[in-house]
Protein backbone atom coordinates (compact mmCIF):
# COMPACT_ATOMS: atom_id res chain seq x y z
CA UNK A 1 0.00 0.00 0.00
CA UNK A 2 1.46 3.41 -1.00
CA UNK A 3 2.26 6.04 1.60
CA UNK A 4 -0.29 8.35 -0.13
CA UNK A 5 -3.14 6.23 1.19
CA UNK A 6 -2.18 6.60 4.82
CA UNK A 7 -3.99 9.91 5.28
CA UNK A 8 -6.92 9.53 2.87
CA UNK A 9 -9.42 9.09 5.72
CA UNK A 10 -9.57 12.43 7.57
CA UNK A 11 -12.57 11.64 9.77
CA UNK A 12 -14.67 8.77 11.08
CA UNK A 13 -18.46 8.55 11.23
CA UNK A 14 -20.20 7.21 14.34
CA UNK A 15 -23.46 5.31 13.94
CA UNK A 16 -24.26 6.34 17.51
CA UNK A 17 -26.42 4.61 20.08
CA UNK A 18 -29.88 4.66 18.52
CA UNK A 19 -31.89 6.26 15.69
CA UNK A 20 -35.03 6.66 17.82
CA UNK A 21 -35.65 10.34 18.75
CA UNK A 22 -37.37 9.36 22.03
CA UNK A 23 -34.45 7.16 23.09
CA UNK A 24 -31.95 9.86 22.09
CA UNK A 25 -33.79 12.40 24.25
CA UNK A 26 -33.84 9.98 27.18
CA UNK A 27 -30.11 9.26 26.74
CA UNK A 28 -29.39 12.99 26.49
CA UNK A 29 -31.07 13.73 29.84
CA UNK A 30 -29.66 10.60 31.52
CA UNK A 31 -26.09 11.16 30.29
CA UNK A 32 -26.06 14.91 30.97
CA UNK A 33 -27.32 14.54 34.55
CA UNK A 34 -24.88 11.72 35.33
CA UNK A 35 -21.97 13.58 33.72
CA UNK A 36 -22.57 16.73 35.79
CA UNK A 37 -23.07 14.58 38.93
CA UNK A 38 -19.84 12.65 38.19
CA UNK A 39 -17.82 15.84 37.76
CA UNK A 40 -19.31 17.39 40.92
CA UNK A 41 -18.89 14.25 43.07
CA UNK A 42 -15.30 13.58 42.05
CA UNK A 43 -14.24 17.24 42.40
CA UNK A 44 -15.80 17.26 45.89
CA UNK A 45 -13.76 14.20 46.89
CA UNK A 46 -10.50 15.63 45.50
CA UNK A 47 -11.15 19.00 47.17
CA UNK A 48 -12.19 17.42 50.49
CA UNK A 49 -9.12 15.18 50.70
CA UNK A 50 -6.81 18.04 49.71
CA UNK A 51 -8.18 20.60 52.19
CA UNK A 52 -9.31 18.50 55.18
CA UNK A 53 -6.49 17.48 57.59
CA UNK A 54 -8.64 14.57 58.87
CA UNK A 55 -8.28 12.91 55.46
CA UNK A 56 -4.52 13.23 55.09
CA UNK A 57 -3.86 9.48 55.12
CA UNK A 58 -2.68 6.96 52.49
CA UNK A 59 -6.17 5.56 51.86
CA UNK A 60 -7.66 8.99 51.11
CA UNK A 61 -4.61 10.04 49.08
CA UNK A 62 -5.23 7.07 46.78
CA UNK A 63 -8.99 7.74 46.76
CA UNK A 64 -8.42 11.37 45.72
CA UNK A 65 -6.21 10.20 42.85
CA UNK A 66 -8.86 7.66 41.80
CA UNK A 67 -11.44 10.48 41.75
CA UNK A 68 -9.06 12.63 39.70
CA UNK A 69 -8.74 9.80 37.17
CA UNK A 70 -12.54 9.37 37.16
CA UNK A 71 -12.82 13.04 36.16
CA UNK A 72 -10.85 12.09 33.05
CA UNK A 73 -12.74 8.83 32.56
CA UNK A 74 -16.10 10.58 32.30
CA UNK A 75 -14.71 13.44 30.17
CA UNK A 76 -12.93 11.49 27.41
CA UNK A 77 -16.05 10.16 25.67
CA UNK A 78 -19.15 11.53 27.46
CA UNK A 79 -19.12 15.20 26.25
CA UNK A 80 -18.69 14.09 22.62
CA UNK A 81 -21.44 11.47 23.03
CA UNK A 82 -23.84 14.05 24.57
CA UNK A 83 -23.02 16.58 21.83
CA UNK A 84 -23.58 13.98 19.09
CA UNK A 85 -27.07 13.19 20.42
CA UNK A 86 -28.05 16.62 19.02
CA UNK A 87 -26.56 15.86 15.62
CA UNK A 88 -27.67 13.71 12.73
CA UNK A 89 -24.16 13.48 11.23
CA UNK A 90 -21.84 12.23 13.98
CA UNK A 91 -18.18 12.57 13.03
CA UNK A 92 -14.78 12.75 14.69
CA UNK A 93 -11.48 13.77 13.10
CA UNK A 94 -8.69 11.22 12.65
CA UNK A 95 -6.58 13.06 15.24
CA UNK A 96 -9.51 13.27 17.65
CA UNK A 97 -10.07 9.53 17.30
CA UNK A 98 -6.41 8.76 18.07
CA UNK A 99 -6.55 11.13 21.07
CA UNK A 100 -9.63 9.34 22.44
CA UNK A 101 -7.95 5.94 22.20
CA UNK A 102 -4.75 7.33 23.77
CA UNK A 103 -6.52 8.81 26.81
CA UNK A 104 -8.93 5.88 27.26
CA UNK A 105 -6.00 3.49 27.62
CA UNK A 106 -3.98 5.83 29.86
CA UNK A 107 -6.94 6.26 32.21
CA UNK A 108 -7.69 2.53 32.20
CA UNK A 109 -4.06 1.65 32.96
CA UNK A 110 -3.67 4.22 35.75
CA UNK A 111 -6.97 3.22 37.36
CA UNK A 112 -6.02 -0.47 37.37
CA UNK A 113 -2.76 0.25 39.21
CA UNK A 114 -4.54 2.57 41.66
CA UNK A 115 -7.07 -0.16 42.46
CA UNK A 116 -4.18 -2.57 43.12
CA UNK A 117 -2.55 0.08 45.35
CA UNK A 118 -5.82 0.53 47.26
CA UNK A 119 -6.08 -3.23 47.79
CA UNK A 120 -2.48 -3.27 49.08
CA UNK A 121 -3.33 -0.34 51.37
CA UNK A 122 -6.27 -2.27 52.87
CA UNK A 123 -4.07 -5.37 53.24
CA UNK A 124 -1.47 -3.34 55.16
CA UNK A 125 -4.11 -1.65 57.34
CA UNK A 126 -5.94 -4.88 58.25
CA UNK A 127 -3.27 -7.58 58.14
CA UNK A 128 -0.26 -5.50 59.31
CA UNK A 129 -1.84 -2.73 61.44
CA UNK A 130 1.24 -2.11 63.61
CA UNK A 131 3.42 -1.52 60.54
CA UNK A 132 0.78 0.26 58.44
CA UNK A 133 2.26 3.78 58.50
CA UNK A 134 5.73 2.38 57.84
CA UNK A 135 4.54 0.29 54.88
CA UNK A 136 2.24 2.99 53.44
CA UNK A 137 4.67 5.86 53.90
CA UNK A 138 4.33 9.07 51.83
CA UNK A 139 7.22 7.80 49.71
CA UNK A 140 5.34 4.54 48.98
CA UNK A 141 2.18 6.47 48.04
CA UNK A 142 4.12 8.66 45.60
CA UNK A 143 5.81 5.54 44.20
CA UNK A 144 2.41 3.89 43.58
CA UNK A 145 1.26 7.04 41.79
CA UNK A 146 4.41 7.24 39.65
CA UNK A 147 4.15 3.55 38.71
CA UNK A 148 0.45 4.00 37.86
CA UNK A 149 1.11 6.85 35.43
CA UNK A 150 4.21 5.22 33.95
CA UNK A 151 2.38 1.96 33.25
CA UNK A 152 -0.73 3.80 32.04
CA UNK A 153 1.21 5.86 29.49
CA UNK A 154 3.34 2.84 28.45
CA UNK A 155 0.24 0.68 27.94
CA UNK A 156 -1.43 3.41 25.87
CA UNK A 157 1.64 3.94 23.67
CA UNK A 158 1.95 0.17 23.21
CA UNK A 159 -1.68 0.02 22.02
CA UNK A 160 -1.19 2.97 19.65
CA UNK A 161 1.92 1.32 18.19
CA UNK A 162 -0.44 -1.18 16.52
CA UNK A 163 -2.25 1.71 14.84
CA UNK A 164 0.33 4.31 13.82
CA UNK A 165 1.49 2.89 10.48
CA UNK A 166 -1.80 1.37 9.32
CA UNK A 167 -3.33 2.71 6.07
CA UNK A 168 -6.92 4.02 6.26
CA UNK A 169 -8.13 4.62 2.73
CA UNK A 170 -11.76 3.54 2.46
CA UNK A 171 -14.37 2.58 5.07
CA UNK A 172 -14.74 5.14 7.87
CA UNK A 173 -17.96 4.13 9.68
CA UNK A 174 -17.74 2.98 13.32
CA UNK A 175 -20.75 1.25 14.88
CA UNK A 176 -20.18 3.02 18.18
CA UNK A 177 -20.29 6.44 19.88
CA UNK A 178 -16.54 6.63 20.56
CA UNK A 179 -13.26 5.42 19.02
CA UNK A 180 -12.60 1.84 19.99
CA UNK A 181 -9.24 0.35 18.99
CA UNK A 182 -10.47 -3.11 17.84
CA UNK A 183 -13.22 -1.53 15.69
CA UNK A 184 -10.78 0.98 14.22
CA UNK A 185 -8.32 -1.78 13.29
CA UNK A 186 -11.06 -3.46 11.22
CA UNK A 187 -11.33 -0.34 9.03
CA UNK A 188 -7.67 -0.43 7.94
CA UNK A 189 -6.96 -1.16 4.27
CA UNK A 190 -4.88 -4.22 5.08
CA UNK A 191 -5.22 -7.54 6.88
CA UNK A 192 -5.28 -6.73 10.61
CA UNK A 193 -6.46 -10.09 11.98
CA UNK A 194 -3.19 -10.70 13.84
CA UNK A 195 -3.12 -7.15 15.19
CA UNK A 196 -6.73 -7.46 16.41
CA UNK A 197 -5.85 -10.72 18.12
CA UNK A 198 -2.76 -9.19 19.78
CA UNK A 199 -4.69 -6.12 20.98
CA UNK A 200 -7.50 -8.26 22.39
CA UNK A 201 -5.10 -10.66 24.10
CA UNK A 202 -3.00 -7.78 25.48
CA UNK A 203 -5.92 -5.79 26.92
CA UNK A 204 -7.94 -8.88 27.84
CA UNK A 205 -5.09 -10.61 29.66
CA UNK A 206 -4.19 -7.46 31.63
CA UNK A 207 -7.82 -6.73 32.49
CA UNK A 208 -8.94 -10.25 33.44
CA UNK A 209 -5.62 -11.02 35.17
CA UNK A 210 -5.76 -7.86 37.30
CA UNK A 211 -9.41 -8.51 38.17
CA UNK A 212 -8.69 -12.01 39.51
CA UNK A 213 -5.61 -10.83 41.42
CA UNK A 214 -7.74 -8.16 43.13
CA UNK A 215 -10.56 -10.64 43.77
CA UNK A 216 -8.20 -13.14 45.44
CA UNK A 217 -6.56 -10.32 47.45
CA UNK A 218 -9.87 -9.09 48.84
CA UNK A 219 -11.04 -12.63 49.64
CA UNK A 220 -7.81 -13.12 51.63
CA UNK A 221 -8.33 -9.78 53.45
CA UNK A 222 -11.96 -10.67 54.23
CA UNK A 223 -10.87 -14.00 55.75
CA UNK A 224 -8.32 -12.11 57.86
CA UNK A 225 -11.03 -9.71 59.10
CA UNK A 226 -13.30 -12.60 60.05
CA UNK A 227 -10.46 -14.45 61.76
CA UNK A 228 -9.49 -11.44 63.89
CA UNK A 229 -12.97 -9.99 64.38
CA UNK A 230 -13.12 -7.16 66.91
CA UNK A 231 -14.86 -3.85 67.51
CA UNK A 232 -13.32 -2.30 64.42
CA UNK A 233 -14.25 -5.16 62.11
CA UNK A 234 -17.57 -3.61 61.04
CA UNK A 235 -15.74 -0.45 59.89
CA UNK A 236 -13.16 -2.58 58.07
CA UNK A 237 -15.91 -4.60 56.36
CA UNK A 238 -17.71 -1.41 55.34
CA UNK A 239 -14.52 0.00 53.79
CA UNK A 240 -13.74 -3.31 52.08
CA UNK A 241 -17.24 -3.61 50.65
CA UNK A 242 -16.85 -0.14 49.10
CA UNK A 243 -13.51 -1.13 47.54
CA UNK A 244 -14.89 -4.44 46.22
CA UNK A 245 -17.95 -2.68 44.76
CA UNK A 246 -15.71 -0.22 42.87
CA UNK A 247 -13.53 -3.09 41.57
CA UNK A 248 -16.64 -4.89 40.27
CA UNK A 249 -17.95 -1.68 38.66
CA UNK A 250 -14.63 -1.01 36.93
CA UNK A 251 -13.81 -4.53 35.77
CA UNK A 252 -17.32 -5.91 35.22
CA UNK A 253 -17.98 -4.48 31.71
CA UNK A 254 -14.51 -5.18 30.16
CA UNK A 255 -14.27 -8.67 31.71
CA UNK A 256 -17.71 -9.47 30.28
CA UNK A 257 -16.67 -8.17 26.83
CA UNK A 258 -13.39 -10.15 26.77
CA UNK A 259 -14.81 -13.42 28.15
CA UNK A 260 -18.27 -13.52 26.52
CA UNK A 261 -18.08 -15.94 23.55
CA UNK A 262 -20.81 -14.25 21.46
CA UNK A 263 -19.97 -10.58 20.64
CA UNK A 264 -23.02 -8.31 20.46
CA UNK A 265 -22.90 -4.71 19.20
CA UNK A 266 -25.85 -3.48 21.29
CA UNK A 267 -24.52 -5.14 24.45
CA UNK A 268 -21.07 -3.61 23.80
CA UNK A 269 -22.69 -0.16 23.49
CA UNK A 270 -24.63 -0.61 26.73
CA UNK A 271 -21.49 -1.70 28.60
CA UNK A 272 -19.54 1.21 27.07
CA UNK A 273 -22.17 3.69 28.35
CA UNK A 274 -22.01 2.00 31.76
CA UNK A 275 -18.23 2.36 31.77
CA UNK A 276 -18.14 5.94 30.45
CA UNK A 277 -21.05 7.52 32.34
CA UNK A 278 -22.28 5.34 35.20
CA UNK A 279 -19.05 4.03 36.78
CA UNK A 280 -17.42 7.48 37.32
CA UNK A 281 -20.71 8.59 38.94
CA UNK A 282 -21.08 5.53 41.18
CA UNK A 283 -17.48 5.50 42.47
CA UNK A 284 -17.81 8.71 44.56
CA UNK A 285 -21.32 7.66 45.64
CA UNK A 286 -20.07 4.28 46.91
CA UNK A 287 -17.08 5.76 48.75
CA UNK A 288 -19.08 8.65 50.24
CA UNK A 289 -22.14 6.77 51.47
CA UNK A 290 -20.08 3.97 53.01
CA UNK A 291 -17.56 6.23 54.75
CA UNK A 292 -18.49 8.42 57.75
CA UNK A 293 -15.22 10.37 57.62
CA UNK A 294 -15.72 11.22 53.95
CA UNK A 295 -19.34 12.26 54.53
CA UNK A 296 -18.29 14.50 57.43
CA UNK A 297 -15.48 16.05 55.34
CA UNK A 298 -17.81 16.77 52.40
CA UNK A 299 -20.32 18.39 54.79
CA UNK A 300 -17.54 20.61 56.16
CA UNK A 301 -16.47 21.57 52.64
CA UNK A 302 -20.07 22.38 51.64
CA UNK A 303 -20.51 24.54 54.77
CA UNK A 304 -17.28 26.40 53.97
CA UNK A 305 -18.48 27.01 50.40
CA UNK A 306 -21.85 28.34 51.66
CA UNK A 307 -20.10 30.68 54.14
CA UNK A 308 -17.69 31.87 51.44
CA UNK A 309 -20.60 32.54 49.08
CA UNK A 310 -22.43 34.58 51.74
CA UNK A 311 -19.32 36.63 52.50
CA UNK A 312 -18.60 37.32 48.83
Amino acid sequence: MDGENHSVVSEFVFLGLTHSWEKQLLLLVFSSVLYVASITGNILIVFSVTTDPHLHSPMYFLLANLSFIDLGACSVTSPKMIYDLFREHKVISFGGCIAQIFFIHIIGGVEMVLLIAMAFDRYAAICKPLHYLTIMSPRMCILFLAVAWTLGVSHSLFQLAFLVNLPFCGPNVLDSFYCDLPRLLRLACTDTYRLQFMVTVNSGFICVGTFFILLISYIFILFTVRKHSSGGSSKALSTLSAHITVVLLFFGPPVFVYTWPHPNSQMDKFLAIFDAVLTPFLNPVVYTFRNKEMKAAIKRVCKQLVIYKKIS
